[in-house]
């Protein structure tokens, strides 16, 4: 195995920046939250830290199978999508087996894949075990319809191959479907609440798939792997969901906003379905680390996409219109 295969992904958010003077100021346009989150009144019990979760979930598996529509034998969790990512691949590969995915895509699925023993392909003439698809994409915003998601599946899924379908941003997304509870044993679907209730340090991810596959990822994924407060959090966080139409109405207005700025700036851009954009530095013939580190010179902290294989590209994310404002005004110190 090679040593680069160790080397963990990078990620946004402002906890990736060495501790510097003047790094409270900063500006996180790196990670991806919600910026319009639903009011919840959560107010977790201390005295339940003194039990351990009961490691099955049974309460919190119904309940999320009820508003998802699906059975609670379809429902696994995990610390995060991220664990689910990594129980998912442990699941169903086998040493050597194919898993095709994007080339500008998380870094994570990469890694997964490899620590499960598995391949990395990106060629669509490979047949592989299973095909990986962020839906909408990350970091380019790109969003596939349920019936092409599902032709996908249809003309690419032979001999027992699988569809991992990562929908993390789906629920900040305007316009995303799911393929949640679509009856389908060949497609697992991975959710998190990180973002879209902008809770990154309680770790809530689930998966949805066949009740045999989620058997053997209860098996695998390590006991407890909800902590009491995050599954508490879960459970308030259900009774929300569908105020998140709001945050996405919210989103596409300040997207919108963004990309008016964009266009009076001469700044290219990929136009994004999701809470997030993609900048394109090429016509300036700009690195995307130096840009990065000017506009934190200027309290802007925003996502250098050169770990994604797009080294003249950054990644901004959608936030409120004072922070926005603020967005645009370091871009036009930094761009001209």
């Amino acid at each position: 195995m090679k040593s680069g295969m160790w080397e963990k992904v990078e990620h946004g958010g402002l906890r990736q920046l060495e501790k510097s003077a003047g790094s409270e100021s900063v500006l996180d346009f790196s990670a991806n939250l919600n910026p319009f989150v639903p009011r919840i009144d959560w107010k977790p019990d201390i005295h339940a830290l003194s039990s351990y979760p009961d490691d099955a979930y049974h309460a919190l598996k119904s309940a999320v199978a009820r508003k998802f529509g699906c059975r609670a034998d379809e429902v696994t969790v995990g610390n995060g999508s991220i664990e689910v990512i990594r129980t998912f691949f442990r699941a169903v590969l086998n040493a050597g087996d194919r898993v095709r995915t994007g080339r500008h895509t998380f870094g994570e699925y990469d890694l997964s894949i490899r620590l499960a023993g598995g391949e990395v392909v990106h060629d669509g003439g490979v047949q592989s075990r299973v095909r990986v698809i962020c839906n909408p994409n990350n970091p380019t915003g790109e969003l596939l319809s349920k019936s092409e998601l599902l032709e996908i599946a249809d003309a690419e899924l032979h001999g027992g191959g699988m569809l991992f379908l990562d929908e993390a941003f789906n629920e900040l997304a305007a316009g995303a479907e799911s393929l949640i509870g679509c009856g389908r044993s060949d497609v697992f679907v991975s959710r998190s609440f990180t973002k879209s209730f902008a809770v990154p340090g309680l770790r809530i991810g689930f998966g949805f798939g066949d009740a045999g596959l989620i058997e053997r990822m209860e098996v695998i994924r390590p006991p407890w792997t909800l902590n009491t407060f995050a599954e508490s959090f879960a459970f308030e966080a259900l009774k929300h969901l569908d105020e998140l139409e709001e945050s996405r109405r919210l989103i596409a207005a300040e997207r919108e906003w963004l990309y008016r700025e964009f266009d009076a700036m001469g700044i290219e851009y990929l136009p994004s379905s999701a809470n997030f954009i993609l900048l394109n530095l090429g016509r300036k013939g700009l690195d995307s680390g130096e840009f990065t580190r000017r506009m934190l010179a200027e309290g802007i902290f925003i996502r250098d996409c050169a770990s994604f294989g797009l080294p003249r590209s950054v990644r901004v994310a959608v936030r409120t219109r004072g922070e926005n404002e603020r967005l645009a005004e370091a871009l036009k110190k930094c761009w001209h």
